[in-house]
């Protein structure tokens, strides 16, 4: 995927920040980037990571489309106000972190704007990182439309009884029955959000449940390890963790 280009081809895409009816009816702000060419493109929803609606998954929006996706971001913690993404996450933390449900709601209305663009080819995927990986995992057994989701180590897939909270009422991993979509993990063995012994006991119950899953786990990462523009960035595993989003991608949204 990476500098799998044509440079005959035309290239060209518009990325704006648009509004929908997202959970309840609220009116949202998302990050909506997609080719200008002609044909029908899949979607991706892609779910913020903390601190938010930042410049990362922007910058990520524009790398999918570049490979002709159209991309929404939605901004899950609009809620809390406008202003620096690392603000306002703060006050979405100290108001006691962002419902499940509020996510989902916002991620449902994603799926389905998607959806309904003209030059859409009827596939839609969903991807997150970090707190977005866990959100991903449960809009992947709860909403309806997804076609293929890749979970980018998510911690709290799997929660004590002691963790659940009114806005985190379940763990993602009680809705496994409803997964029906195929599911793709990526995880750096030195994480300590999920931990090994994490992302072994979902693997466990993917297995037993006969779910269609794959699990990538490198040696020498730990969290965000896609992350560039921090010290969490590993480039060898995170150029073949993402050559290997690519490919799923490629198999199950054309």
């Amino acid at each position: 995927m990476w500098n799998d280009l044509d440079t005959g081809r035309y290239e060209g895409m518009i990325a704006e920040i648009i509004s929908l009816k997202g959970y309840k009816g609220d009116t949202i702000r998302a990050y909506y980037s997609r080719p200008l060419g002609t044909g029908d493109y899949p979607g991706i929803l892609l779910i913020p990571h903390m601190p938010g609606w930042d410049e990362w998954c922007r910058e990520a929006a524009r790398r999918f489309t570049q490979h002709n996706y159209a991309v929404i971001v939605p901004d899950i913690y609009c809620r809390y106000g406008t202003g620096n993404p690392v603000e306002v996450s703060k006050k979405m933390r100290e108001a006691g972190i962002v419902p499940d449900a509020s996510v989902m709601g916002d991620c449902q209305a994603s799926i389905d704007f998607l959806r309904a663009q003209p030059k859409s080819n009827g596939k839609i995927g969903v991807i997150g990182m970090c707190s977005g990986g866990r959100h991903t995992f449960l809009a992947a057994c709860t909403l309806e439309g997804i076609d293929a989701a890749v979970d980018c180590w998510g911690g709290g897939v799997i929660m004590k009884k002691e963790d659940l909270t009114p806005s985190r009422p379940a763990s993602p991993i009680d809705f496994v029955d409803g997964l029906k979509c195929p599911l793709l993990g990526i995880f750096g063995n030195e994480d300590r959000s999920p931990t090994r012994e994490e992302v072994d006991q979902t693997e466990e119950i993917l297995k037993q449940k006969n779910k269609d899953y794959t699990f990538y786990r490198y040696d020498g990462a730990g969290h965000g390890f896609w992350y560039y523009h921090n010290q969490m960035y590993r480039q060898e595993q995170a150029m073949d963790s993402f050559e290997k989003v690519g490919e799923f991608f490629e198999k199950h949204l054309r």
